[in-house]
């Protein structure tokens, strides 16, 4: 019988969060601006909103502050497709953060026109993956420093993508190209890696809790950017619109499994709180291929 899932009001149900340093990726709207709404709430002791535009990530930061009074939120400019970017957003987080209790790897790209990273990533997967392993990799004294004393929870944004994948699952020879994989293709390979380098990286760091969810299909900016071809043109316009839930909705998943007790790391959870694991959650092979590839790509790379 399907399990459907714990019921799961962020009002009452995310706990007393003072004390906690916060940093959420993707902030200055859809998931992650919400994400930072409602742990606002819940009286934290900071909250880093990521974004790559300042423009875009002051307003939203002028925004949570006018729905919470007194909240203590600050903008962080973080561009994912640059390694410069990354380096220079967790020195700052580094200096000025004593703790770093939960990071919510949120900000994603899907189906933009094809182009290239500044370090050469294929876009989607430079940015949704290899950026937020790189800022993973630079925050990690400061995680294991809070994690002597303090939960400390990671929780990277995959999705339901992984199901459409192809036989070949993860091509690897087309990360660092254009050429050969659609642009929705691209973004599922990008998905699959959230959600696998979770699990690999929990077997690593086990001081850590670290997790991948699956929001559901959920309203966000991610369906009203410009189309990479007519695949994403056709999902936009036909299929999304008749399955998206509001973000109001789709946020529960990652609030819980950034703050609830019985999350286990390791594992990806689809809404809200479900984990039965099937397909390419069960492919330890390619997770581990994924872990050793990422390694080598970020090897030397230290602020």
């Amino acid at each position: 019988m399907a399990t459907k899932g714990i019921t799961f009001n962020p009002a009452a149900d995310i706990p007393c969060l003072e004390g906690k340093v916060i940093l959420v990726t993707g902030a200055n709207s859809g998931l992650g601006k919400q994400s930072t709404l409602e742990l606002a709430k819940h009286n934290p002791a900071q909250i880093w909103m990521a974004a790559r535009s300042p423009e875009k990530g002051n307003e939203a930061v002028t925004d949570v502050k006018s729905q919470v009074p007194g909240a203590t939120v600050t903008f962080l400019e973080l561009d994912l497709s640059s390694f410069a970017s990354i380096k220079s957003a967790a020195k700052k987080i580094l200096a000025s953060s004593p703790r770093l209790d939960i990071l919510m790897l949120n900000a994603g790209l899907m189906g933009c026109l094809p182009k290239l990273t500044k370090e050469g990533y294929e876009i989607q997967m430079g940015t949704n993956h290899v950026g937020h392993a790189l800022l993973l990799k630079l925050l990690m004294p400061l995680l294991v420093a809070t994690a002597s004393s303090h939960p400390v929870r990671v929780v990277s944004l995959a999705s339901s993508a992984w199901k459409y994948a192809g036989p070949e699952k993860i091509q690897f020879e087309t990360l660092k190209s254009l050429e050969g994989v659609t642009p929705v293709n691209r973004y599922v390979q990008s998905k699959i890696a959230n959600m696998l380098y979770a699990q690999e990286f929990a077997k690593h760091h086990p001081q850590l809790t670290i997790v991948s969810v699956d929001p559901g299909e959920v309203a966000t900016q991610l369906f009203s950017r410009e189309p990479g071809d007519e695949q994403m043109v056709f999902l936009q316009t036909q299929v999304a619109p008749k399955h998206v839930r509001p973000v109001e909705e789709g946020v529960r998943n990652q609030l819980w499994a950034a703050t609830a007790d019985e999350v286990k790391s390791g594992l990806h959870y689809e809404p809200v709180g479900v984990n039965e694991p099937s397909g390419l959650m069960l492919d330890t092979e390619l997770a581990k291929k994924l872990w050793e590839w990422t390694q080598k790509e970020l090897e030397g790379q230290e602020i």
